[in-house]
């Protein structure tokens, strides 16, 4: 019984390691495939699909992580009160530290699975529609688009900015915070008031 305990948490150990490496691997190439992911994983190709037995499969578990971090988040930043726009800085302050983990599937979307990882993705572009929405309706966010694809743009450009921090560094959640304000059509003195004002 023990022996069994044992190795159902050293797969579940192996598992978990080869979803963090393979959002590494795909983050710096969302072309790269299993036998990429199972070399920075340190195991055989076999094992990888012995857990994924097809590249979907991965990408699948990845996204419906992705899905459960990001909505946990968006819930519990559109349970708070305030304003549309307070809710929207907060919400990327908080998304911030995970950007970097979930760029990939920003490229993936665009690829052969497109239909899958969009369906996945469904509860998070609601989420950040709803909030736009509420912004619209507040008025304090823009309304020369619709909820829905003003949101995945504002949200595309923190992304954006949380990819092309990796090489200096020099930009950060404040500067996301910002653009994607101004994306929204928050005027810049207030986007910054409001990115400044974050802890």
């Amino acid at each position: 019984m023990a022996a069994e305990s044992s190795r159902k948490r050293s797969m579940n150990e192996t598992r978990e390691r080869i979803l963090d490496v393979a959002l590494d691997v795909l983050g710096e190439d969302p072309d790269a495939g299993m036998g990429d992911v199972a070399a920075a994983a340190g195991v055989v190709r076999r094992t990888v699909y012995g857990h994924f037995p097809t590249r979907l499969d991965l990408l699948r578990t990845l996204t419906e992580r992705a899905v459960g971090e990001m909505t946990a988040l968006l819930a519990e930043v559109n349970a708070s009160a305030g304003a549309a726009d307070a809710m929207w800085a907060k919400f990327v302050a908080r998304v911030w530290p995970v950007t970097h983990r979930y760029r990939a599937l920003l490229a993936l979307r665009r690829g052969e699975y497109s239909d899958t990882i969009h369906g996945l993705l469904g509860p998070v572009d609601e989420l950040l529609a709803d909030l736009v929405n509420r912004g619209q309706a507040s008025g304090v966010f823009a309304r020369h688009l619709p909820a829905r694809l003003l949101s995945q743009l504002a949200y595309g450009a923190v992304f954006a900015i949380a990819d092309n921090n990796l090489p200096t560094g020099t930009l950060g959640p404040r500067a996301a915070t910002i653009t994607s304000l101004l994306m929204l059509g928050v005027p810049e003195t207030h986007a910054v008031v409001l990115a400044d004002s974050l802890p």
